[in-house]
């Protein structure tokens, strides 16, 4: 479907009382996906390895980017969205173990392609 607006329009209410909490849409426009993220790195700190700074080059037609974490390759289950920025400090990370994470580009239109997964060892 292909939509400018949308409209909600209460009938009727038992109550009496109307209200809105949480009204969301989602779809994709018509342009193009944004570039895969280039650049990206992963910086364990040595003081302190359950933290570590996250950077990678900002991609011009993206407004979002969304950083997914994990212990294993196969299992990143842990996502955290980055809005106007190309850097985010984790600090969710065990100390004693490696991590592997990857990122994507986020706009209107979809999501890029994930980078390759980068190992971070302890």
């Amino acid at each position: 479907m292909q939509a400018r607006f949308l409209k909600l329009e209460n009938i009727h209410m038992p109550g009496g009382k109307f209200a809105v909490s949480g009204f969301r849409v989602f779809g994709n426009g018509n342009g193009a996906k944004p570039d895969t993220v280039k650049n990206f790195i992963v910086l364990r700190t040595e003081k302190d390895p359950r933290s570590a700074w996250i950077k990678w080059s900002p991609v011009d037609n993206a407004y979002a980017y969304n950083i997914y974490a994990g212990v294993e390759p196969g299992k990143l289950y842990n996502c955290i969205m980055v809005h106007s920025a190309n850097e985010y400090y984790y600090k969710a990370m065990d100390n004693k173990k490696p991590y592997y994470f990857c990122i994507e580009a986020v706009n209107e239109n979809g999501v890029s392609q994930r980078t390759k997964v980068i190992k971070v060892n302890n």
